[in-house]
């Protein structure tokens, strides 16, 4: 511990490796979610690792990393609490409402009338297989033949079944591709990053702006202080020293033969945003699941375009909370000339050679 108070970067690391399983927990079981909890850590992380002279008994580091990380979510989730009703109101539920509810039940019968029309043996591995769950073993315990066989029959079976459901499978795929061109997706850049003053590095809250191209609508997210800090240096066209974290990862993507090609914020079920990250490779374009602050960090360092589907800008925050960010002193320039600064006291301290 002595080591890592002196500066000793690598044994801060292994100080937080050890206790972050357990911070990522407790601050899960704070907000009710794994990845937020994570995401506490994380930010916990930082706090820690930025006011390390606070801590005055250097046998505590991990009851002291616990508790910033616990304070970070019980500020998450007293913020959360205040979101979630005003972001409700206007937010569709996750659940099948009636028409979708039928739909579903009407495909379940057809396809297991097209089952029951199989031959006995067929049928029989089907539902043990494919309905119950049984591996082919478990199947051919069951039917008393070999597993060989059963894989047969189960062969059997989809050649069978494959031009009856047919049908039905192109039906769903029309339905699904009506359902995706209906979405809009309205291009966005990256206006300004705004963050509440604090002496308290765990209270302070950051929003990015994302504002329409050409038109008047915005939409603020809440993101955490590594990745508002991230989004500022970029915005301001800071020189890094070494490569950052999402610079690095553009460059793998690229080496891999491999380009982003777009990003977007994809949907809000309260109170998180989710985005993905469209990736043009040798096989073809791929999307990959993304937290928004990642994402938009990663298409700013491509120069990739960024889409929000325009229903979002519908969902506005409720007031009190994005007003006292949107209204902060602390800016873009600010936070990025702030990081610089702690970069620049950083390299001074490190040891020549």
């Amino acid at each position: 511990m002595s080591a890592a108070l002196r500066g000793d970067r690598d044994s801060l690391a292994e100080l937080l490796l050890r206790h972050w399983n357990m911070a990522a927990i407790l601050a899960a079981r704070v907000l009710g979610s794994a990845d937020l909890g994570r995401d506490a850590a994380q930010e916990a992380a930082v706090a820690a690792m930025t006011n390390l002279d606070r801590l005055r008994s250097p046998d505590r580091f991990g009851a002291w990393f616990c508790g910033i990380a616990l304070n970070v979510a019980r500020r998450w989730h007293r913020q959360l609490r205040k979101e979630v009703p005003a972001l409700l109101l206007d937010h569709a539920s996750t659940l099948p409402g009636p028409a979708e509810a039928a739909e579903i039940a009407d495909l379940a019968l057809r396809v297991r009338a097209a089952i029951d029309q199989l031959a006995d043996g067929q049928r029989a591995a089907v539902l043990l297989f494919y309905l119950q769950g049984l591996s082919h073993l478990e199947v051919a315990g069951e039917l008393g033949i070999s597993r060989g066989a059963v894989k047969a029959r189960l062969h059997q079976a989809r050649a069978a079944l494959a031009p009856r459901l047919a049908p039905i499978i192109d039906c769903r795929e029309e339905h699904v591709m009506t359902a995706t061109s209906a979405v809009e997706w309205v291009d966005v850049e990256v206006s300004e990053i705004r963050r509440t003053q604090s002496d308290d590095p765990t209270q302070r809250e950051h929003i990015v702006i994302l504002a329409e191209r050409g038109g008047e609508r915005s939409l603020p997210i809440w993101i955490g202080p590594s990745e508002a800090t991230a989004l500022a240096l970029t915005l301001a066209s800071a020189e890094m020293p070494r490569p950052f974290t999402y610079k690095l990862a553009t460059s793998l993507v690229a080496a891999a033969g491999s380009g982003i090609t777009e990003v977007r914020i994809t949907k809000l079920i309260a109170p998180v945003f989710y985005a993905s990250v469209i990736v043009a490779g040798p096989s073809g374009p791929q999307e990959v699941d993304a937290r928004p602050s990642d994402a938009v960090n990663l298409a700013l360092v491509a120069g990739a375009p960024v889409r929000i589907d325009s229903e979002l800008f519908s969902h506005e925050p409720p007031a009190g909370h994005a007003e006292g960010v949107l209204s902060s002193v602390v800016a873009t320039a600010d936070l990025a000339a702030e990081a610089q600064q702690v970069m620049r006291a950083a390299l001074a301290c490190e040891p020549d050679g």
